[in-house]
């Protein structure tokens, strides 16, 4: 920012107020010998107050560096009469530091708004995909012989061994076992032939 806190004229002392309300109508006609002294005087104060509010170093700088150019472009618009120079400076780097505390802040809404849309999105896309997926399943299923559909749907569905099934069902299990490999082929075409 071209200064140290240590420097002299780093931090403007109520002294030079009146000088800085000056340099200010100086810079106002385009002055820019009055702006570099006027950034001299200021920058460190209008960084220290920005700091505060936006925490962030480089950010921070960036604020700064707006401030001091909406200085350059707007000193006309200082009125000694309603308050100091410096004051009138603060005020600046107040609403702009304050500003882009907002402008981050809705930012980082957007993006949330933005996330839960297109994980509402998704949501919804996966549970039609699902309802499809499960209405296809049905159908392929309704295609199978009675044997055949009860051996598939207990052993899949219902997480139940070959022998188990074949308990369940009064058959042998060799018999689960061909019905449940022919149940299978069939769902599989059935289910290749609806992509």
């Amino acid at each position: 920012m071209g200064m140290t806190e240590g420097q002299p004229g780093s931090w403007p002392d109520p002294a030079h107020g009146s000088d800085l309300a000056a340099l200010l109508a100086q810079v106002a006609r385009g002055d820019q010998a009055a702006f570099g002294t006027v950034y001299d005087r200021a920058a460190a104060q209008v960084y220290g107050l920005v700091r505060r509010v936006v925490r962030d170093p480089a950010q921070s700088e960036e604020v700064t560096q707006e401030v001091m150019l909406e200085v350059w472009r707007s000193a006309s618009r200082f009125d000694p009469h309603r308050g100091s120079a410096m004051t009138w400076l603060m005020i600046l780097a107040h609403r702009r530091a304050v500003d882009r505390v907002r402008s981050g802040n809705a930012a980082t809404q957007r993006e949330l708004r933005a996330a839960a849309a297109v994980t509402d999105y998704d949501v919804v896309a996966e549970e039609v995909q699902n309802r499809l997926d499960a209405q296809r399943v049905r159908r392929c299923l309704d295609s199978l012989t009675e044997l055949q559909r009860e051996s598939v749907t207990l052993a899949y569905y219902g997480g139940y061994t070959y022998r188990e099934v074949a308990g369940l069902l009064g058959v042998a299990v060799g018999t689960v076992k061909t019905r449940m490999r022919d149940g299978l082929i069939r769902l599989r075409d059935c289910l290749g032939a609806d992509q």
